[in-house]
Parts: C-alpha cells; sequence; structure tokens
C-alpha cells in the first residue's frame, strides 16, 4: 500500500528532529528547472503569478534565489518535519516512532509542485509554488504539463518497490490531478471524511485535513498493507460508513457529539 499527501503552505525548520536520518530527492533536475524559471521572475512578477502578498512574494523570491544545491542537513529539512498545516497537524510526525518513520519511507509519498514526488525523509528546501500554478516553462503552460507523465512513473517505480497494487489517496485534488490515473498501476482508493452538521453529514475542509493526516498516520503506525484493515481506522471519532461507500471511495463519517 503507497499513500500520498499532499504538501503544505506552511514551513517549520525550526523545531527539534526526531531522526538524524534523511535522503535524497530524486526529481531534484526538475526542480532545478522549476526554481531557475522562478529566479527568472521579480518579487511582483511572483506575488500576481501565486496570488499572493508582497510580503510573501519578496519571501518566496529570497527562497528561490537562495535554493542550491547539494542538499544537505545544514541547508535543507526531511520533508515530513518540514511541513507544518493542518493535515501534518493531524499526521504528528514529530511523535513517530524510528519504525514507524522506517515503515512511512516505504510507504509514503507527498506530492509536490517543485519537488515532484517526495519520501518522508527527502531533504528539502524552503518554498513556495503550488501544483495548481499558472507557470510557464519549456515544458507547457502550467506546473501539470511541466510534470507530464514523470509524478505518475515515480508512483508506479515506487509501487513496484513496495509490492503493492494499491494506492491510498489522502491529497488535495489540486495535487492528486497532477497523477495519470489511467497509467498508474495500481487501484486508487480514496478515503472521504465526513462531519455532522446540523443532523448532516458534509465534507468541512478544516477537519477533513486533518482526518486525511491522521489516516496517514494510522496507516503508518499500524503498518496498515490492506483496504480490509484502512475499514478499521477510528481515530478522533470517525467510523467507516459502509453504505455510503463504495469499491474505490471510503466514506468515514462522525458524528456531532463525537467533535
Amino acid at each position: 500500500m503507497l499513500v500520498v499527501l499532499s504538501p503544505a503552505k506552511n514551513l517549520d525548520y525550526e523545531s527539534p528532529l526526531p531522526t538524524a536520518e534523511y535522503s535524497q530527492p530524486r526529481l531534484l533536475e526538475y526542480a532545478q528547472d522549476l526554481v531557475d524559471r522562478c529566479q527568472s521572475l521579480s518579487p511582483q512578477e511572483l506575488g500576481s503569478l501565486m496570488k499572493i502578498s508582497d510580503k510573501l512574494a519578496g519571501l518566496n523570491a529570497a527562497r528561490f534565489a537562495d535554493w542550491q544545491q547539494p542538499f544537505t542537513p545544514d541547508n535543507s529539512r526531511p520533508a515530513l518535519f518540514a511541513f507544518d498545516g493542518d493535515v501534518y497537524t493531524g499526521l504528528q510526525a514529530e511523535k513517530m516512532s524510528e519504525e514507524t518513520i522506517t515503515f512511512a519511507q516505504e510507504h509514503l509519498r507527498i506530492l509536490s509542485g517543485l519537488y515532484g514526488v517526495l519520501k518522508p525523509l527527502d531533504l528539502m528546501q524552503p518554498y513556495r509554488l503550488e501544483m495548481g500554478t499558472k507557470l510557464d516553462t519549456a515544458r507547457g503552460k502550467n506546473l501539470y504539463e511541466f510534470w507530464g507523465n514523470v509524478i505518475t512513473d515515480t508512483l508506479n517505480e515506487d509501487l513496484k518497490a513496495a509490492n503493492s497494487e494499491v494506492l491510498v489517496n489522502l491529497a488535495s485534488n489540486e495535487y492528486f490531478s497532477s497523477v495519470e490515473t489511467k497509467n498508474l498501476q495500481a487501484d486508487v482508493i480514496t478515503p472521504v471524511f465526513k462531519d455532522e452538521k446540523n443532523g448532516q453529514f458534509k465534507v468541512i475542509s478544516f477537519w477533513a485535513k486533518k482526518a486525511r493526516g491522521a489516516m496517514a498516520r494510522f496507516i503508518m503506525e499500524n503498518g496498515i498493507t490492506s483496504v480490509a484493515e484502512l475499514k478499521k481506522f477510528n481515530l478522533n471519532g470517525y467510523r467507516f460508513n459502509a453504505e455510503q461507500s463504495t469499491d474505490s471511495q471510503l466514506v468515514f463519517q462522525r458524528a456531532e457529539r463525537d467533535q
């Protein structure tokens, strides 16, 4: 079983690391091309492209200017411990044991607009470049065209290495759209998390993001390798609803009293 997550806009390069282990990203040649392209843009152009404030545009222009190879523990941080959004609040990577981190290195992948596909311990330098960004390059008019089949091919390699025919999609639509599912050599299982509000169950983005992180943690901590085991997910009050689910979409619901 291979699990994919989205990255986060917020980053943490200050907290203590729970492990000294790290690995190198595999798609740095592509990342370098994107960095070179972004370095050619002014802070104002970056701000307009990314639809961010002048302050954030200046910060990210500086990040692209400072980006350099080789990646070392002095200038980079493992991806699993660098992202700091709602998904990663649910994931609680900083509390993972060495054994769980080792399992995650084989079975968890983070999709990235800049790095393509990251293993948890892959070093990364700080950046902001969302997958939906319409950055034109020699490979196309946006990042989906830039990455083409590269992300899918990389995931297929990882599926083969993990001896898995199942990919659990815990990423957002924006990021999972970078995967060419028709060419993916696996069955895709997409968990959906619904919370009760005023007597009705619906997807509430804030809670769904945390739940996706919590499910990733559940899979890593328990060494989950089958869909049957995945249906036993019960963290934070969620329960599997067989009637609402299909073979490819697993629905988990949480009653208002459990929120």
